[in-house]
């Protein structure tokens, strides 16, 4: 199969877990690299060997770049998905996919007219602990999966992100920048939402920068830092979830779903693999099961992506996933705001 053509365009901190993924595997060749900062790009290009780098314009407009991975902050996600829509690539966008399911949608629209594909991460959910989790789910280990509880919190990011304003801004806070994870494999191994009800607050009213050239910097908080909701999927399932960025306590990992035979230990589905434990009425303490220790990492949605680009399977971490995702985010916080249930209506299906 002949590697798929990559541009990376944001060259900040994620952009090196991507093309340190990416440039190990043989379903992708890394093009270039673009940044709204050019000498960023540049920098970025010189550390992983990027044969071009530049700003926007000049990476989409190259003839060997078919698919765009989309690294830039929230609020520019749908903008540069759809410019590089408009100029005929596949595109896989970061966490979330979009500000609003407004601009999900439109992504989606666009994508479809031009005939090209979409992604989105996560792609935690690919990995080896929580495949192995779904696997679990789905062979009714567990007996019927009823319910399924979602702890994440901790200080904020703030402490240790040098530029951590955007994090705190709209598209941010707990709930779009952490909540993706966690919904994407409630979403896995539940199906979609229908409703929500939700609470949130935000516990401070700015933050101050904990690590470098702006440590100290004191900036504003945009959006609730604290969020509760309550979660009922189409198969009849529901879960709780609580996503935080207000905590000095880190607690990064509590996720569980309770059948009615059985509790399962979901891993952290910020990582690729981990402990898988499972727990029966009676037991005594929780049993592990064996999952494979895959190396994954950060990109591996992006490869099945092309590997869907090249054979014209269908691939796992679809636009349609990540825009489902939204909506559910943008359902939760419009039941925060107008304490009421909100319905979700996407056209994902499992």
């Amino acid at each position: 199969m002949k590697p798929v053509g990559v541009a990376i365009v944001g060259c900040g901190t994620i952009s090196h877990q991507y093309l340190t993924t990416l440039a190990a595997r043989p379903e992708v060749q890394i093009i270039a690299c673009a940044d709204i900062d050019v000498d960023r790009a540049a920098k970025v290009a010189l550390d992983h060997a990027v044969p071009v780098h530049g700003d926007v314009a000049t990476v989409l407009a190259h003839p060997d770049v078919e698919l765009v991975v989309n690294l830039t902050i929230p609020a520019a996600h749908a903008p540069v998905a759809l410019a590089a829509i408009r100029a005929g690539k596949h595109v896989y966008t970061e966490k979330p996919f979009a500000a609003t399911p407004a601009e999900a949608a439109e992504v989606l629209a666009q994508a479809s007219a031009a005939g090209v594909l979409t992604g989105g991460a996560p792609d935690t959910f690919l990995g080896a602990g929580l495949q192995t989790a779904a696997r679990i789910v789905s062979d009714g280990v567990i007996g019927d999966p009823l319910s399924a509880i979602v702890l994440m919190q901790g200080p904020g990011p703030h402490r240790w992100h040098h530029d951590p304003e955007f994090l705190f801004g709209p598209g941010g806070g707990p709930l779009f920048d952490m909540g993706p994870y966690y919904l994407t494999a409630l979403a896995v191994m539940f199906g979609p939402v229908t409703r929500v009800s939700a609470a949130a607050r935000k516990g401070f009213a700015e933050r101050v920068i904990g690590q470098g050239p702006r440590a100290g910097h004191t900036f504003p908080i945009e959006v609730a830092t604290h969020v509760t909701a309550l979660l009922e999927y189409a198969e009849g399932q529901v879960a709780t979830v609580v996503f935080s960025f207000d905590s000095p306590l880190s607690r990064q990992a509590f996720f569980e779903i309770t059948g009615t035979e059985a509790t399962l230990a979901v891993p952290n589905p910020n990582k690729f693999t981990g402990p898988v434990q499972i727990r029966r009425a009676g037991d005594p303490e929780w049993t592990d099961i064996p999952a494979p220790e895959a190396d994954d990492g950060r990109g591996i949605g992006v490869c099945d992506l092309a590997r869907a680009i090249r054979t014209g399977e269908r691939h796992q971490a679809t636009g349609e996933l990540a825009a489902h995702v939204v909506d559910v985010m943008a359902a939760i916080q419009e039941s925060a705001e107008r304490s009421a249930i909100v319905e979700v209506s996407s056209p994902w299906t499992p």
